[in-house]
């Protein structure tokens, strides 16, 4: 095939500085506390313990993510940049792959520039990229994935390398945190149901019609099938060598129903617990740190951003809307991967939840609102958007201290930003 020409409005370049920027920020302070605080309390500790071949700690998520925590503690020390480098890495990998993933889908500079802005002033992705959680792997993982096979669609000639990327990284999402798992079914879902309606004799075997001309459904299901689930597996290949209690052949399919116990068996309340109508409405927070140290009073407060948590829900209605009945399949998939993500957690045997479940609905909130900013953009009335980003970017340069773990006045700052009773 010929090369697909270059679209000079690929905003490629503005991509990599607003992500160098956000990756710079991320490192203001970031090896403040310098002591483990909120879950990393759980995750070093395992991480350690695989960087030193002994036991397998943590056994209620799966090994990836633990496993680059040691790596960034094995190239960089056992010191708080140690710990959390590779988060913030992860998520600047992150947001450069969702404008990406939102380029491709939507071919508007604007949408894609806007969803950057977004999500980098939306306070959930700069958090977890400061701390040594699991959750910014999972995110960046399934960003990457998400990337790849949007780009597939829109560039059919590199089709079978993407997929075969999209297939890995699904894999090592998995392998970090199982919160996406119902999410990386879906691009093999849309790939049959595509060409299911292309209505081909041949369904298995052909290579033509939509979503990705040259790619067979049988191709389609090794790559978004097969390789997922291989690589999902290859993650735990640590847990297998682990001088105590190590997995053993033939246990992985058990191990499984031994994650789900593990997950389902917490059921004391928690003071910081909350159910997906809080997620949604934005309105229980966690301070995932709020006490006296490095030799100030400091915080760091985990919600989401007040004006486009808010914002971005008319922006879903729309893109559902506009899915439906302008066949906008980029705003179709948005508004499906928000109720899925959300969804799951209706139904998961989880009894304590927290707001931190709502990263990956967040992400797609915040793309279906680039998408309704960038509508308004290219009607005209480019107020709204310009209104929109600019509140969103000083937003968050209020909330900034209690994101960063800045120094704080005092015991009772928190009151500055709390504006929700629920806040505090």
């Amino acid at each position: 095939m010929a090369q697909t020409p270059e679209n000079r409005d690929d905003p490629r370049v503005w991509t990599w500085l607003m992500s160098l920027a956000f990756f710079a920020l991320c490192l203001i302070r970031l090896t403040i506390p310098s002591a483990p605080y909120f879950d990393e309390v759980h995750y070093l500790p395992a991480a350690r313990e695989l960087l030193a071949g002994g036991e397998w700690l943590n056994r209620e998520h799966p090994v990836l993510g633990k496993v680059l925590l040691a790596v960034g503690i094995g190239l960089f020390g056992d010191t708080p940049f140690g710990w959390r480098i590779f988060p913030a890495l992860f998520g600047t990998l992150a947001l450069f792959a969702l404008m990406r993933a939102q380029w491709f889908a939507s071919q508007s500079r604007f949408a894609s520039l806007a969803f950057g802005i977004l999500v980098a002033t939306g306070f959930i992705l700069f958090i977890h990229a400061r701390i040594a959680m699991l959750d910014v792997f999972m995110v960046a993982l399934f960003a990457v994935a998400l990337w790849q096979f949007a780009a597939a669609i829109r560039e059919p000639e590199t089709g079978r390398r993407r997929l075969a990327i999209t297939g890995f990284a699904l894999g090592l999402a998995m392998g970090s945190k199982w919160n996406v798992a119902i999410l990386a079914m879906l691009p093999g879902l849309m790939f049959f149901a595509c060409r299911l309606t292309a209505g081909r004799r041949r369904l298995l075997t052909s290579q033509r019609g939509i979503p990705i001309p040259g790619i067979s459904l049988l191709e389609a299901f090794l790559w978004l099938g097969i390789v997922p689930l291989t690589v999902y597996w290859l993650t735990f290949l640590p847990a297998y060598f682990a001088t105590e209690r190590p997995l053993e052949l033939g246990g992985f399919i058990a191990l499984h129903q031994t994650i789900l116990d593990l997950q389902s068996s917490v059921k004391q309340p928690h003071p910081y617990q909350s159910h997906w109508p809080d997620w949604v409405l934005n309105l229980r927070a966690i301070w995932y740190l709020y006490e006296p140290v490095d030799g100030a009073q400091r915080g760091v407060l985990l919600i989401g951003n007040p004006l486009t948590m808010l914002i971005g829900l008319p922006a879903l209605a729309w893109c559902a809307f506009a899915g439906f009945a302008r066949k906008r399949w980029d705003a179709l998939a948005i508004a499906t991967m928000y109720a899925v993500s959300l969804g799951m957690w209706l139904f998961a045997d989880k009894p304590i939840q927290f707001y931190y479940h709502y990263f990956l609905p967040s992400i797609f909130l915040l793309a279906a609102l680039a998408l309704a900013l960038d509508e308004f953009w290219q009607r005209g009335v480019k107020w709204v958007p310009v209104a929109v980003l600019v509140g969103s970017i000083v937003i968050f340069g209020w909330f900034y201290p209690i994101l960063s773990a800045a120094q704080l006045e005092g015991p009772q700052s928190f009151l500055l930003w709390t504006w929700l009773d629920s806040w505090r």
